[in-house]
């Protein structure tokens, strides 16, 4: 599509630089020239003779409402960049991404933001050609075309749309049989030229008469086959009897399927499905065109009576569908390489969250496992309060990544803090042990400074000088029992009234350092940490932790997600919550907790308390696990509900626990105000 074409770009826009590159190709202007009020229908003089126009616009600063205005125009795609930290979220919603023909986020590569923009041009040659081919069909042939392309657009899984575009083709010929070939790079570059050979894959093959088995395998891109020369070409190929091809055509019938198999090839119809470009990205072929399409070639007698030559209306039907199965297969390619990208993106957050805290490692992997296995079994159910709910791919698809991300605001967590296992930090504490082995040395220092002050005044008093020893062994055997006392509670567990009050007594007991000044044993900052009464977080820690949740909210809700995933910051953000109003950060209740969040909260919680140790605690059993989840939802913190379905489904043995490496201690006495996840 060399030289027709326009490329609109505000000067603004990031993206400015990738569009310089096609200047050579298509006409690069400033989106100013054009863009005026919006309500003003002579904005653009938009007639036969306009060229196609891809609009590059930044999502930050153009118009919404103008962009919507020109993306309603069927000569004109817009490809909108956004930014993950900037508020390009919050205008998504109000732009109407539909109207768009693709969102890149900001610093996308230039290839794929190449393919995207002759992908939009191919889209609007597509159309055209569409439209044109549509008023010269008859009737039943265009709405035939209408509802295929529309099955083909709203299919996004690959091998799904190859079987249909295969099976519509057919359908719309009367051909009994066919095959579809994708061209691909094969074999592996050297690394530094990027230059793949390109080969024929053999993905699919179809048969109303006969049934077998099918492996994909890959052909030679050369003349030597119908395929390969349709390819090469872009030319169809037409064959009335594929047993008698011209002698002076470089293409022979290979009768190997037909020996093989038993079947009988007759004719045969090979159609490149090619783009707008002319580029050809597969090959279709169909075989044995009936008059009646429902009829079975079992034999001889039936090729004789059924088979017939593909007529001119079929070669043109599928050139047509051909066309459009290309453009079809290409943006789906396109985007299931996006949702690989995005794949790979949750991933990494994934791996990212769980290099900070090791103690944790594949917890979001389980916890997303166990949720979907919930809303499966969910869905089975056809009484009680949830016997009428029903998860959708897209909700289900939805809920696994927001159980995977529900815990990604731990990266703003301060590590010492994500995984602090004990009151005080391996630094307080190593200063503690350093003021006690301080104090020993004194005790030892005074002790032996009496011993010689003793023998200069009196000479060898034995009696008088194992008073002395005995004295120094009272004192450091009670200065070893306070600090055994503090490492105790440093452990973090549950401080009692009778520990409370030793330990404020103990930090009025002083200590001569070795200047002879008197020094208190314990600082401000070691009362207060040791005084925790539960866990190893004071409340500015535990507020630290839990502003994760927050955290979490803030990174997704910038994201600009499709449709059918556009709940996964709403989810996420309560995953915390307690239907009786006692959960972070929202004090949410009931009800007003998305379903989804508080099915990943059962989940969570209980992969917290069994899968593994956490510095804070060590795992429990299963049964002591459910036990906790129990008590809690009598005391009205999770839907009673929803923990039935946990128990009777098994929920917890979906995230394959019987593989987990764990320390177990059934009898430990633990609540969920011990642990935060």
């Amino acid at each position: 599509m060399t030289g027709n074409g326009e490329i609109w770009c505000h000067d603004s826009v990031a993206a400015s630089a990738l569009v310089a590159p096609f200047s050579d190709r298509y006409r690069i202007r400033s989106l100013d020239l054009k863009l005026k009020d919006p309500t003003d229908l002579q904005i653009c003089d938009f007639d036969d003779a306009t060229p196609p126009i891809v609009v590059v616009a930044d999502l930050e600063h153009d118009d919404l409402r103008k962009l919507r205005w020109l993306s309603m125009n069927p000569k004109v795609r817009v490809v909108a960049f956004f930014s993950l930290a900037g508020p390009a979220s919050s205008r998504l919603e109000t732009a109407e991404c539909g109207h768009f023909y693709a969102l890149l986020p900001a610093g996308v590569p230039a290839s794929l933001f190449a393919h995207t923009i002759e992908a939009a041009f191919t889209n609007i040659a597509i159309a055209q050609e569409e439209r044109v081919a549509r008023e010269q069909l008859a009737d039943r042939d265009r709405e035939q075309l209408n509802h295929i392309g529309i099955a083909l657009s709203s299919t996004r899984d690959v091998d799904a749309l190859l079987r249909m575009i295969l099976s519509k083709t057919r359908e719309i010929t009367g051909a009994d049989a066919g095959t579809l070939y994708v061209i691909e790079a094969s074999g592996s570059d050297n690394g530094l030229s990027g230059h793949r050979e390109r080969c024929l894959t053999f993905k699919l093959i179809q048969n109303d008469s006969r049934k077998f088995t099918f492996a994909e395998n890959i052909l030679p891109l050369n003349e030597e086959s119908m395929a390969g020369y349709a390819a090469l070409h872009g030319e169809v190929v037409v064959l009335n009897d594929v047993y008698s091809v011209a002698p002076e055509r470089p293409y022979r019938f290979n009768p190997r399927f037909d020996e093989e198999t038993g079947y009988r090839t007759r004719s045969l119809l090979t159609v490149p499905m090619k783009n707008a470009e002319g580029s050809v990205t597969g090959v279709m072929q169909l075989l044995n065109c009936k008059r009646n399409w429902t009829a079975k070639l079992l034999g001889p007698a039936d090729i004789d009576r059924e088979v017939r030559p593909f007529p001119g209306r079929a070669v043109r039907l599928a050139e047509s569908l051909a066309s459009q199965a290309a453009v079809a297969y290409e943006n789906s390619r396109l985007c299931h390489e996006v949702q690989t990208l995005f794949e790979g993106f949750v991933q990494a957050a994934v791996t990212a969250i769980e290099q900070r805290d090791p103690t944790t490692s594949g917890h979001s992997i389980r916890v997303a496992t166990m949720s979907i296995a919930f809303a499966d079994a969910l869905n089975r159910l056809e009484s009680g309060p949830y016997g009428q709910t029903q998860f959708t791919t897209a909700q289900i698809k939805e809920l696994r990544y927001a159980a995977l991300l529900h815990d990604f605001g731990k990266i703003a967590v301060r590590e010492e803090v994500l995984v602090k296992a004990k009151k005080l930090y391996p630094a307080q504490l190593a200063i503690l042990r350093q003021r006690f082995d301080c104090a020993r040395y004194e005790l030892e220092t005074r002790c032996l400074q009496k011993k010689l002050d003793t023998v200069i005044a009196g000479g060898h008093d034995v009696a008088a000088l194992a008073l002395i020893d005995t004295e120094f062994r009272s004192r450091r055997a009670e200065m070893d029992e306070i600090l055994q006392f503090l490492l105790d509670v440093n452990d973090g567990s549950s401080l009692d009234p009778d520990m409370f009050q030793r330990l404020m007594t103990l930090a009025q007991k002083t200590y001569r350092d070795p200047n002879g000044r008197n020094q208190p044993l314990l600082s401000a900052g070691e009362v207060s940490s040791l005084s925790i009464p539960h866990g190893s977080l004071n409340d500015e820690e535990r507020q630290e932790i839990e502003s994760h949740v927050a955290h979490s909210f803030n990174f997704l809700i910038q994201i600009p997600w499709t449709g059918d995933l556009k709940y996964i910051p709403w989810i996420v953000r309560a995953h915390h919550e307690k239907s009786n109003g006692a959960g972070y950060p929202y004090h949410l209740r009931g009800e007003e907790i998305p379903l989804q969040a508080r099915m990943i909260a059962l989940c969570d919680i209980f992969d917290a308390l069994y899968a593994s140790d956490r510095p804070y605690k060590k795992a429990v059993s299963v049964e002591r696990a459910l036990d906790i989840l129990d008590t809690s939802v009598r005391q009205q913190e999770f839907d009673a509900g929803l923990f039935k379905v946990f128990v009777e489904a098994r929920i917890f043995e979906k995230a394959g626990i019987d593989t987990l490496q764990k320390n177990q201690d059934s009898s430990q006495e633990i609540s969920l105000h011990d642990w935060t996840s």
